[in-house]
């Protein structure tokens, strides 16, 4: 009879895990009852509550069919058709946790009622699709910042929700949305006038360039790029979020310059962090443009220290970007 090892050795089988980021998509809808808001981890589990031709479910696969790129977890709410109009459903949203959105209403009126919400309430993002250009000029007239729309003729398999399946879940600053090719989607045959026309009205579409089907763009309705509000909401999000941390987890953070040093410290933190993901442009030497002010105890007026308020923290940075386009000339010499 052997004696039992004192070595044991244990081998994990690790498999690739789809990525969440700064980014959980929420997909809405509207039924007789309505439906609280319930997070989903794959199809199988969406198909228990939502059969496969159903909407719910039609966005969810789009969402989720994105092989490596697709989002970890997705959530479903349902809005009361009778009972609940947009903007009380928009506002309880709010509460969960999400930040971008896609809902199964084509309607051109209810695609601005949400908007109308998501705008005010200033921390999200939607997206929509259509099939309508003249729907495409109503909602232009809006000049939308935080949603986005995407032209196709066909809309019933979700490009949008494809689209956020593929760029979502990317670290905050690390891709622009441009160049995307999304599964499952068929790509325009269109010429170059009717791709700037879906541009002018505001939207992004998806085409085949040097042979490869992408998405055109990465803007919103108003012509902002989708990358940059994500990156402004994300440093919003996470200097508070590190602060009210730090706040929490301290016995105190003194009023004086070490604990305002403190504050600074987390800040530059997620500056750097920032500046990893890609976000922060670089100089000729390679060093991020940021940079942190805080100002002093001695600096800050007697009233501000009463109140216990700190208020004159300041941080710049020079946005990356990315190159959507090129111009390269060329000689020949004889």
């Amino acid at each position: 009879m052997a004696v039992k090892s004192d070595v044991t050795v244990t081998i994990d089988i690790q498999r690739p895990t789809p990525k969440l980021g700064f980014g959980k998509p929420l997909i809405i809808g509207t039924s007789a009852d309505g439906m609280d808001y319930k997070t989903y981890y794959d199809l199988p589990a969406v198909m228990k509550d939502f059969a496969e031709n159903t909407e719910i479910y039609k966005a969810a696969f789009s969402l989720l069919n994105q092989e490596d790129n697709s989002p970890s977890e997705i959530a479903v709410m349902m809005r009361k058709t009778e009972d609940e109009t947009w903007t009380q459903f928009m506002t309880k949203s709010f509460a969960k946790d999400w930040y971008f959105l896609v809902s199964t209403s084509g309607l051109v009126t209810d695609i601005t009622a949400i908007a109308d919400v998501i705008e005010q309430n200033n921390s999200r993002q939607y997206f929509f699709s259509t099939s309508s250009k003249e729907d495409l000029a109503t909602i232009k007239a809006k000049k939308y910042t935080r949603t986005t729309g995407f032209y196709h003729t066909t809309t019933d398999n979700y490009p949008e929700a494809a689209w956020l399946g593929v760029a979502a879940s990317a670290d905050v600053g690390s891709i622009t949305w441009k160049f995307k090719t999304l599964k499952g989607i068929t790509p325009l045959d269109i010429d170059t006038t009717e791709l700037n026309e879906i541009h002018n009205l505001g939207a992004n579409t998806y085409v085949t360039k040097a042979g490869d089907d992408v998405t055109s763009e990465g803007k919103t309705v108003s012509g902002e790029y989708i990358d940059i509000i994500h990156a402004r909401d994300y440093l919003v999000f996470s200097i508070q979020y590190a602060i009210q941390k730090l706040l929490n987890r301290s016995p105190k953070v003194r009023f004086d310059n070490t604990g305002i040093a403190q504050l600074e410290g987390e800040t530059r933190t997620i500056l750097k962090r920032a500046d990893l993901n890609g976000m922060i442009a670089h100089d000729a030497d390679g060093q991020a443009l940021f940079s942190t002010s805080f100002k002093g105890r001695d600096e800050v007026d007697p009233a501000d220290r009463e109140k216990r308020e700190y208020n004159h923290g300041k941080f710049r940075f020079e946005l990356a970007g990315a190159i959507h386009a090129a111009a390269i000339k060329g000689t020949i010499v004889l």
